[in-house]
Formats: C-alpha cells, structure tokens, sequence
C-alpha cells in the first residue's frame, strides 16, 4: 500500500508540476496578448484620430469648394449680364449706323506734312496732291492722273481699277 500511495503522491507531483507550467505558459500568454490588445487599441485610437482629421480636412476643402463654386457662378451671371449689355449696345449702334455709307478708308493717316503712301516730307520741290477718293495727301509718285477728274493715289486707284495692277 504504501508503494502505491509513494507511486499516487509522484504522480499527483508530476501533473502539479505539469499543471504549473501550462499555468505558466498560459499567464505568459495571456500577458502577450494583452500587450497585443494594448497595441491594437493603440493602433485604433490613432486611426480614428486620422480618419476624423481626413474627415475634417475633408470637409473644409468641400465648404471651400462650395464657396469657390459660388464665387464663379456669380462670376458667370455678372459675365452674361455685362454681354446682354454688350450685345443691346452693339444693336443699338448697328441700327444707328445702319443708313450711314462708310467711307473708304484712309491708306494712312492725314499728316498735312507728309505724304500718306510713302512718308515723304513735303517741301517746296515736292508738291503734295489731295486724293479725290479718300482725300489723303499724296506726292506726285505716290498718285495717278485721272485726267478731268484729278488726281487719286495708287491705293484708290488701284481698288477702283483693278485690271491696272
């Protein structure tokens, strides 16, 4: 009897010691996933501290859009307006000038002391022409005779007879 009692106590001391180290085994586990909750909590704390700042962020940039897409689109009405302006404006000039003849216009500008083709200073030598078309000042190489009618400069001359170019 005793035997089987020294053989029940070794045997009880073994699954104790057994027992023991999973206890062990399990507190070290439990104490490593512990840290691993600590980190993801972590973890989650900051992802939730970015996605609220994204969101914000996210919603500045959406209220400045707004803004800027109101701006413009005050911009576009103040830009139809002002072309409704425009265009009344414009059709209000056209019917004024409607009846109106155009006249030719000038080859170059009226200058009394220069000639209107070729720039040439009128001195007392160079006789200056009135144009009888478009009444420019013209040199006598710059015009044409005409005959009865005067003298017109080249450019006259030429839109009127253009078979002469």
């Amino acid at each position: 009897f005793p035997q089987r009692l020294a053989t029940l106590a070794a045997t009880a001391w073994e699954e104790a010691r057994q027992s023991r180290q999973q206890l062990q085994a399990q507190r070290q586990e439990v104490v490593r996933l512990q840290e691993q909750l600590s980190r993801a909590r972590q973890d989650g704390e900051r992802w939730a501290s970015a996605l609220q700042r994204a969101q914000r962020e996210a919603l500045e940039r959406e209220a400045m859009r707004g803004a800027e897409q109101a701006r413009q689109q005050e911009l576009i009405r103040d830009m139809k307006g002002r072309l409704l302006e425009l265009l009344r404006e414009k059709d209000a000039l056209w019917q004024k000038t409607e009846g109106i003849d155009t006249p030719m216009p000038s080859p170059a500008s009226h200058d009394a002391g220069l000639c209107a083709r070729c720039r040439k200073d009128f001195r007392l030598l160079s006789r200056r022409y009135n144009c009888r078309l478009c009444q420019g000042k013209v040199c006598h190489a710059c015009s044409v005779d005409t005959g009865k009618q005067g003298r017109c400069c080249l450019l006259c001359y030429q839109q009127r007879h253009p078979q002469a170019t």
